[in-house]
Formats: structure tokens, sequence, C-alpha cells
């Protein structure tokens, strides 16, 4: 868990949280969860993704107990995590199989199975629209799509080939061969340098999605391989099996989650020049920009170099939620001894200065 440190009078602290309560209350008029997790998803799926744990309900509840501060919600729902029994281990997810609802291409503009732009907020003005404030939730809308896309049965969900996989059949792409190694889970086990590629890809799809996007950022303005192409972005449902114990060659239907995948395209290294390298990212829910930083990341770390975003372990160190904003909390708490250590050294300096002037 993170760097957490508390001190004050207990009588203190139990006023603090009385008041906590208060700056909560606002209004007499309540905000129930449900409210929260569908009015506020695309938060609510950023809280589920940096937590790794998919539950749309859970993250409400906590982004509703901690006045909507994202990484107050991370905290509460890793800890809520952390007490969970863990029974069994989902089959790998086959993506090819997403049962999609928006999937563009930035390389290409005609791919197999179509582009499908989906919900987004690429196209809208940037405009507050004031109407909305007191406007009735067009629920009927909301149930009519939510319908149509539960209705679709397996024979209507056309499966949708890989941008990626048209490159690898001209061998302009490495087509890595599956292999049995299990993943490393960062959950379980400490992480490592160097990291594998499932290790770092776990902790970046945990970690704070500003501190990647901003990373991302800075290798696009040219600290870093410089300018990707987004090669295939999708979001859908994917089914999750569990092997079922007395035979393991079946298998049992548990559920399906939304998430979002990115590949992006870049130039390879300068040990080949024939070929294109790839980053990958994927993320809980609708969560568009971190998959696509994800992406930009992970082809980072993999070329290697000087810059911040190709340094593993500052990246991977420095970009979990709950680590970093722990430990820059705890700058709040009284450091009256270490302060006062600094000021004495201060005062001495000066005082040495002092007497070799005169």
């Amino acid at each position: 868990m993170a760097y957490v440190a508390v001190s004050g009078g207990k009588e203190a602290i139990e006023e603090s949280i009385k008041l906590l309560d208060f700056y909560k209350s606002g209004t007499d008029k309540d905000i129930d969860t449900e409210a929260i997790e569908n009015k506020l998803s695309l938060l609510v799926d950023r809280v589920m993704s940096e937590a790794g744990l998919y539950s749309k309900t859970y993250a409400a509840i906590a982004l509703k107990q901690c006045e909507g501060s994202p990484e107050e919600a991370v905290f509460l729902l890793r800890a809520y995590r952390s007490t969970l029994t863990r029974n069994y281990y989902t089959n790998t997810v086959n993506t090819d199989e997403m049962r999609i609802v928006r999937r563009i291409s930035a390389a290409f503009k005609d791919i197999t199975g179509g582009q499908i732009l989906g919900a987004t907020y690429d196209y809208t003005h940037r405009l507050i629209n004031f109407d909305i404030e007191n406007c009735e939730n067009p629920a009927g809308l909301r149930r009519g799509i939510q319908n149509a896309l539960l209705s679709q049965t397996p024979e209507e969900i056309v499966p949708c080939p890989r941008v990626s996989g048209e490159l690898k059949k001209e061998g302009l792409i490495d087509n890595f061969c599956p292999n049995d190694q299990h993943p490393h889970d960062v959950t379980v086990n400490m992480l490592e340098f160097p990291a594998n590629r499932s290790a770092r890809l776990q902790t970046l799809s945990r970690a704070d999605t500003g501190f990647i996007s901003g990373l991302a950022y800075s290798a696009l303005r040219g600290f870093g391989q410089v300018h990707p192409t987004v090669g295939e972005l999708r979001c859908g449902y994917v089914e999750l099996y569990v092997p079922y114990l007395p035979d393991e060659n079946e298998c049992i239907f548990i559920g399906e989650i939304l998430i979002t995948e990115v590949e992006c395209f870049n130039t390879a290294d300068d040990k080949d020049q024939l070929k294109l390298a790839v980053g990958y990212g994927a993320a809980f829910g609708r969560n568009e920009n971190k998959a696509i930083s994800m992406a930009v990341i992970d082809r980072e770390l993999e070329n290697g170099g000087p810059h911040p975003a190709q340094n593993e372990e500052f990246v991977l160190t420095h970009g979990d939620s709950l680590e970093m904003n722990g430990f820059i909390s705890h700058l709040k708490l009284p450091h009256y001894v270490t302060f006062q250590s600094k000021l004495d050294s201060v005062r001495k300096t000066r005082a040495t200065g002092s007497e070799k002037n005169e």
C-alpha cells in the first residue's frame, strides 16, 4: 500500500473527520451511487483501471465517499481489493473476439470490418452546454441503446481482425509465437528490475493516468520516439472464462468486462529498419487517452534510451497513484526536527560567512 502516516491528537482528528462529513454533505439533496456510476462513467472507469479492480458500483461508492477525488477513490478500492480472496484465474482473454462498440484506425482509412466511430468527444464543440443544468435524463434513449447492445446474439457479433494482422502477413511487423509463460503478477510479487513485459504492462495499466499521459506527451515532443501512429483503437466487451476444475479442458463463462485496447505503430530502432515496432496499451472501461499513452510508453521502454519515458525504473516506480500521492501527502505531516536541522545549518553558514567578511 501507499506511504501513509497520521499524526495528531485523538480529539482533533475526530473533529477533523466530522468536518469532512460536513463538506461531503453540502446540500440536503443526496447523489446516489447509481447516478455516479452512469453519469460519471469515464471517471469511474479511470478509478477502476488505476485500482486494478473491475467494479463500477464499488468505484462509484469510493468516489462518493471521498468527494470525487480519484486518488482517494483508488486508495479505497485497492485497500478493499487486498481483502478479497482470489479463488480463480481467468483464461487469457482473446480480444480478437471483442464485442466492439468503437473501433478506429489512424493508419488506414479502409480496414477489414470497417471503422466504428462509436461514442466519442473528439467531434464535439468544447463549449459548456448550460441547457443540461435542469434537463431531464433521456432514460428512454439510454435504455434503447443498452437493450440493442445486450440483445446481440453471438451470430450477430462479427469479430474484427486486427489491423496489425495484415501487416504481420506482409512481414512488416514481428509475429511472436504464443508461449506458456505465466504473467508476472505485480499484485502478488514484488516488481523487480529489469522487469519483464507482462510486469511493465500491468504496472502501466494501474499507473496514474495524468503521469502516464505526461510522459507520453514528453516522448511526442522529442524526448523519445517521435509521433507514433494509432494503428488501431478498439473499445468493447470481452468475455471471461475460468477453467472448470474437474476437467480443465472445459471452461465456465463468468461474465464480460468493457475494455479499451490500443496498438501504436512506430519506426523500429537502428538495428532493424525493415519493420515497424508496436506499442500496446489496455485499460478497463472507456479509457482511450490512458490506453494510447500506455502504448506509447510501452514502446519507449522497449526501445530504451536516455529520456525519462525510456527509463524503466523511473516510469514504473513513480507512476503508481497510491505511492505517488501518499508520499506527497506525507509532506503535510510535522517535520519539526529535520527542518530545524536545516535552519541550524543555514544559520551556521551565514554566521561563518559574516565572520570571514569582518
